[in-house]
C-alpha cells in the first residue's frame, strides 16, 4: 500500500514538473514571437517607407538609369543629363542634331514623384522598367528646331527616292481605264513628323521607317473617281455665243480626262479648243469684211479693222472644260477679244446689219462725204476732207469704231514733207489706234470734193468748224465707223 501510494506521488510529481516547463516555455514562445512580428513589423515598415521613396532597382527615366534614386536624386539626375538628339529611321541614322541639356526644372518634381508612385511595389523588384517624361516647360530645341531639321531632311531624301504611283481611273481615248498602283522608297514625312510628337524624350530617336503608301485600284477613291468620269461622260453643255446655242456632248469631245486625290476633274481640251475655233470661224467678225449697205442702197464689203469680235479662244475652251467638270448645264460665252486698245473686242452684242448694228458713221472717201446713223435713220450729213492720196496719207479704209470724244485738243502729228506739227482742234473724235479721227479745221480754205487728191489731211477726216459740234454730239464712243 505504501508502495502504491509513493509511485502516485512520483507520478504526480513528475506532471507538475512537466506542466511548470510547458508553462515556462509557452511563456516564452509567446515573447519570441511577440518579438519576432514586432522586428519583422519593424523590417516591413522601414521596407515601405523606402519602397515608397525610392525607384526600384531597374528603373529608368527617358533612358537614364535612377535606380535607388529618390524623385529629387532622380530629378537632379535628369537635369544634369544630356540629350544626344541623333535620330534614327529603323536602324539608319539620318540626323546628328545639337547636344543639349534636358530642359526639366524643379517645377517637374510633382511629375517626377507621380512616377516614383506609379512604379511602387510592396517588395523591392530588379524588373527593367523605363519611364517616360516630358519637361513642364517645352524644350523648343526638341520641339521645333529639331523638328523642322528633321522635316527638311526627310524632304531632302524623297528628292533622290523614288516616289509611290497611285493608282487611278483615267478616261484614255474616251474609255475609262484603271492604272495600277507602285509602291515606293519615299519617305511618309507627315507620318514620321507625327512619330517624333508621340517619341518619348529620350537622347535618341528611334522613328519606324513609314513610307508614302500609293492609293491602290480597289480604293475607294479610285471607285469614286470612276464613279465621276462616268457621269461626266454623260454630260451636256449648251454653249450660248450671242444668239446661238450650240449643244455641246463630253462623250464626242472629251477623250482625255483624270480625277485628283481631291476630286478635281481635269479634262485633256483639244477638242473643246477645236470646237470653240469652228464656232469663232462661223460667227465671229474680227478681221473679217463686213458686207455693208452704203447710204446709196449699194452692197458692198468693207474689211474689219479696229471693229470686230472674236472669242478669246483659249479662256472660252477652259470656261467650257470647268462647266463638264461642275456639272453646269448652261453657260454663256464670257470672254471677247478684239483690236481695241486693251485687246477688247466690240460688236459682240450687235446682231443687226451684219454685225455692224444701225447706229454708225459712214464716210465715202471717193465722195468725200459723212452721214451719222441712229438706229437706222440718218441724222446728219457733212463733207469732209480725208488724207491726202498723193503721197499716202490717205484715210484708211475699213470698219473701226470710236475710241473716245474730247474737247479742246493739241494734236500732234507729221505729214510727209512737211515735218512735226501741233494744232488746236475744238472737238477730237478719233476711231483708229494709230491716231486718225475726226475733228474741226479751222486751217483749211480747200474744202473742194477733190482736195483730198493732193491737198487732204495726214489721214483724219476733216470736218467743216461751223458743223464739227453737231458731228461731236451725234458720235457716240465705242459705235462703228465705216470707212471706204
Amino acid at each position: 500500500m505504501k508502495l502504491e501510494n509513493a509511485a502516485l506521488q512520483e507520478s504526480m510529481g513528475q506532471q507538475t514538473r512537466q506542466h511548470t516547463h510547458s508553462t515556462k516555455w509557452f511563456k516564452n514562445w509567446k515573447f519570441i514571437t511577440a518579438s519576432s512580428v514586432i522586428v519583422i513589423g519593424i523590417l516591413l515598415g522601414a521596407l515601405s517607407y523606402y519602397q515608397t521613396s525610392h525607384f526600384n532597382a531597374q528603373v529608368k527615366i527617358n533612358g537614364v538609369h535612377v535606380g535607388g534614386m529618390t524623385a529629387e536624386e532622380a530629378l537632379h539626375k535628369l537635369t544634369s543629363s544630356e540629350l544626344k538628339n541623333t535620330i534614327y529611321i529603323g536602324d539608319q541614322q539620318i540626323l546628328d542634331g545639337n547636344d543639349t541639356k534636358m530642359a526639366f526644372t524643379t517645377k517637374d518634381l510633382p511629375a517626377v514623384e507621380k512616377l516614383l508612385k506609379s512604379q511602387w511595389s510592396f517588395f523591392p523588384s530588379s524588373k527593367e522598367k523605363n519611364l517616360f517624361l516630358k519637361p513642364n516647360s517645352q524644350d523648343e530645341y526638341r520641339t521645333v528646331t529639331l523638328k523642322k531639321q528633321l522635316e527638311e531632311k526627310l524632304i531632302s531624301l524623297n528628292g533622290g527616292l523614288k516616289a509611290p504611283i497611285d493608282a487611278q481611273a483615267r478616261l484614255e481615248d474616251g474609255k475609262i481605264v484603271i492604272t495600277e498602283s507602285v509602291g515606293g522608297e519615299q519617305y511618309d514625312v507627315a507620318g514620321l513628323l507625327k512619330e517624333y510628337d508621340k517619341h518619348g524624350y529620350t537622347s535618341e530617336i528611334k522613328l519606324k521607317p513609314l513610307l508614302l503608301q500609293p492609293i491602290t485600284a480597289d480604293s475607294e477613291i479610285v471607285k469614286k473617281q470612276e464613279k465621276m468620269l462616268q457621269e461626266l461622260l454623260g454630260r451636256t453643255v449648251n454653249y450660248k455665243v450671242q444668239n446661238k446655242v450650240y449643244t455641246l456632248k463630253a462623250n464626242e469631245l472629251i477623250k482625255k480626262a483624270s480625277v485628283s486625290k481631291e476630286n478635281t476633274i481635269t479634262i485633256e481640251e483639244t477638242l473643246i479648243n477645236q470646237k470653240v475655233d469652228e464656232i469663232n470661224a462661223a460667227q465671229s467678225t474680227l478681221n473679217k469684211p463686213f458686207t455693208f449697205k452704203t447710204h446709196s442702197g449699194a452692197v458692198i464689203t468693207v474689211q474689219g479693222k479696229g471693229y470686230g469680235w472674236a472669242l478669246d479662244a483659249k479662256k472660252e475652251t477652259a470656261l467650257i472644260a470647268e462647266a463638264f467638270a461642275k456639272g453646269e448645264t448652261d453657260i454663256s460665252a464670257a470672254n471677247i477679244k478684239g483690236h481695241g486698245w486693251k485687246g477688247e473686242g466690240y460688236g459682240y452684242e450687235t446682231l443687226t446689219n451684219n454685225g455692224i448694228g444701225d447706229t454708225y458713221a459712214e464716210v465715202s472717201i471717193k465722195d468725200q462725204r459723212l452721214w451719222i446713223y441712229k438706229n437706222g435713220k440718218m441724222v446728219f450729213t457733212t463733207h469732209v476732207v480725208t488724207g491726202t492720196h498723193s503721197t499716202g496719207e490717205d484715210t484708211d479704209k475699213g470698219v473701226w469704231y470710236i475710241l473716245y470724244k474730247k474737247k479742246d485738243d493739241i494734236l500732234n502729228g507729221s505729214r510727209v514733207g512737211g515735218g512735226e506739227y501741233a494744232v488746236h482742234v475744238d472737238y477730237w473724235v478719233p476711231f483708229t489706234n494709230s491716231g486718225q479721227g475726226f475733228h474741226d479745221a479751222s486751217w483749211r480754205t480747200n474744202w473742194s470734193p477733190t482736195a483730198y487728191l493732193n491737198a487732204g489731211s495726214g489721214g483724219c477726216v476733216n470736218i467743216p468748224p461751223k458743223v464739227m459740234k453737231t458731228v461731236f454730239d451725234n458720235l457716240e464712243t465705242y459705235e462703228p465707223v465705216v470707212v471706204y
